[in-house]
């Protein structure tokens, strides 16, 4: 009888004990119960044809709306104007022609009597530099000559879009406003060098906003003043 090494047959029966122990906890399974997703089970297309999908032009999507009209501008520009309008309109979609014409009339009226008074910070907040800087000029060159100027408003007649477009994100819209004032000019004295203070001129003027679309100011701001006869 050949010599058994006893080490060896502990080895092997505690090695058949541990697997036998395995199988009774985690158990077999056949091939047909192994699971095959797992995780990504979800992610997998199902057997069988792809899902069909409708070309995104079938997809119905409702009634276009209307095209706007070719005039909607009419009330408040001249037609020359009114493809620019469309461009600032595309391009700041809070930009409405009736509240600027609003805004602007306020700005026509306040400009005038601060350049009247000699008000270079009210001036200041409503213009473009290069605009302000003329303005605050004519008033310089007005108080070195010891003169005096007082204008009052008598009425805003009309004020219409007359030109409008957009430079990149530039957008510039001239107002053309039709105006009564009355205006004097007197030197240290009191003598009256320009105007009448008892008269009511009449005036056509061509004033042009600008503003940066892209800014998150509101405010638009004088750039250039043109008398209209």
């Amino acid at each position: 009888m050949p010599d058994i090494d006893l080490p060896t047959v502990i080895f092997a029966l505690v090695a058949l004990f541990v697997a036998y122990k395995l199988r009774s906890v985690l158990g077999m399974r056949s091939d047909s119960e192994r699971p095959t997703g797992g995780l990504l089970a979800p992610l997998r297309r199902a057997p069988g044809p792809a899902p069909s999908v409708a070309p995104v032009d079938a997809v119905p999507s409702g009634p276009s709306p209307p095209a706007p009209a070719a005039d909607r501008w009419k009330s408040v520009a001249d037609p020359g104007a009114w493809s620019g309008l469309d461009a600032i309109v595309a391009a700041d979609r809070s930009f409405a022609p009736e509240g600027f014409l609003s805004g602007a009339r306020a700005a026509y009226e306040m400009i005038v009597h601060a350049f009247a008074a000699g008000d270079s910070a009210t001036l200041r907040g409503l213009m473009a530099p290069e605009a302000f800087a003329n303005f605050d000029n004519a008033i310089r060159s007005r108080a070195a000559a010891g003169h005096v100027m007082s204008t009052t408003v008598v009425s805003i007649d009309g004020a219409t879009i007359a030109a409008a477009q957009l430079v990149d994100s530039n957008a510039q819209v001239s107002v053309r406003f039709a105006s009564k004032l009355a205006s004097v000019t007197r030197d240290a004295a009191g003598t009256v060098v320009d105007g009448s203070p008892t008269e009511v001129a009449d005036h056509l003027d061509l004033w042009t906003f600008a503003r940066d679309v892209r800014s998150r100011d509101p405010n638009w701001r004088l750039t250039a003043t043109q008398a209209e006869h």
